[in-house]
């Protein structure tokens, strides 16, 4: 965006109950001040009020702001307006341009981000409206991770109160609970009901959940070992605890599958919007032929960065993620250090495509061992591998190519 195309400029300082708005013209002349309720009334006045006091067509006008999403954002962008996101440290600086002392109050911050997007607008980010498809993905994966974290806490609840009580049980258990852990669990929540139990019964369990690695002789025979001897109200505290953590362990797991059911249905839709617009395999379609691009790792990538993967910025792409490292120099000092101010939900992403990339591509694995040989921890060889895959990401996508793993081979292969 050109300033030169924009003749006034709006500065919006949000919070939870009132925002702050300031307007100015092309010479940063104030024009008007004033604060609105967040309400949807409160959000309308603000968008006719900013039409009026600048006696404009929303064409002209472009409005800055700290937040990329939200109410305010969205009400904005449904009028047509031009808004822009700024990150609060940035604009913590531009501060210092009205009040070296740190003085800071919501008038002067709405004409901080008025003033700083007349003048300095290439510092600023333009929100632009989204595809449906790609809203819907970012919030149904956002919605997984939470029902997952929720999962991990209930998980861990789990297998302590089984330690308390049932060692037994946790012998099964190994590094993942697992939904026929859950139901036998239910068939025998303590030492003394195993006694009874048939072993076509918990046969019947096992082939139902297709449980190979161990058969329901071996069960019984582990559940059969020597139990702790604790008192009977311990046991019955715990059994009680365990049955409404097991309740909604199921209940966690039935939304995980129809949530990823959900994704994979949304991001076939958007892929077949795009066949329609282009030949050739399509942004999707290169992603998915990716190492380690599995279906998690593809729907935040999409959900997270659609709109820079759009514009082929992987340079923000990078930075997002946290691949790229931060290099601080002075002198003959110098320093290059993890970038921590990422999107965590996409740099995990990264993370297990790198680590999946160094197991399943050949030219990974060499890239990744070479790293570990120089001492690098996994981490930080796997934030390296990924860095490189991205790299692939974006000649692909200028080529329209689909992920060859033939391409090119290690180099101790190819010397071989």
């Amino acid at each position: 965006m050109k300033n030169q195309e924009t003749l006034f400029f709006a500065g919006i300082d949000w919070s939870r109950n009132f925002h702050q708005v300031c307007v100015i013209d092309h010479q940063g002349s104030i024009i008007g001040e004033a604060s609105f309720e967040h309400s949807g009334r409160g959000l309308f006045e603000m968008t006719q009020w900013i039409r009026e006091i600048s006696g404009s067509e929303v064409c002209n006008i472009s409005v800055a702001i700290e937040v990329n999403h939200g109410p305010v954002v969205e009400s904005l962008i449904e009028q047509n307006f031009r808004v822009c996101s700024i990150n609060p440290k940035q604009l913590d600086r531009f501060r210092d341009r009205f009040s070296p002392s740190g003085a800071k109050d919501d008038r002067k911050d709405a004409l901080v981000l008025a003033s700083a997007l007349r003048t300095d607008s290439h510092h600023f980010h333009l929100i632009e409206s989204q595809d449906t498809e790609v809203m819907f993905i970012r919030e149904l994966n956002r919605k997984r991770a939470e029902l997952v974290e929720q999962r991990t806490r209930l998980i861990n609840q789990f297998r302590e109160l089984i330690w308390r009580y049932y060692p037994q049980f946790a012998a099964l258990l190994g590094d993942r609970v697992r939904i026929w852990h859950l139901e036998l669990w239910k068939l025998v929540p303590c030492p003394d009901s195993v006694k009874g139990k048939r072993i076509s019964t918990v046969q019947n369990l096992l082939k139902r959940h297709k449980v190979r690695r161990i058969d329901a002789e071996e069960v019984l025979h582990i559940l059969r070992a020597e139990k702790i001897n604790v008192s009977a109200a311990t046991r019955d505290a715990c059994v009680n605890r365990l049955g409404s953590i097991v309740e909604l362990l199921e209940l966690l797991e039935r939304q995980i599958k129809e949530t990823e059911a959900s994704i994979n249905k949304e991001i076939e839709t958007l892929d077949s919007k795009l066949k329609t617009d282009s030949e050739g395999p399509t942004d999707i379609e290169i992603l998915r032929s990716v190492p380690g691009a599995g279906p998690v790792v593809l729907a935040t990538i999409i959900g997270e960065t659609w709109e820079l993967l759009q514009r082929r910025d992987f340079e923000a792409l990078r930075c997002f993620g946290g691949t790229a490292p931060i290099t601080r120099q002075s002198g003959r000092t110098k320093q290059v250090v993890r970038r921590k101010a990422v999107c965590r939900s996409l740099c995990d992403a990264f993370h297990v495509l790198g680590g999946s990339a160094a197991r399943s591509d050949p030219v990974s694995m060499t890239k990744y061992k070479a790293l570990r040989a120089k001492g690098h921890g996994h981490f930080r060889s796997a934030r390296t591998v990924c860095d490189r895959i991205l790299s692939v990401v974006r000649v692909l996508l200028k080529k329209r190519e689909l992920f060859d793993k033939e391409f090119k081979k290690p180099w101790h292969d190819a010397a071989a």
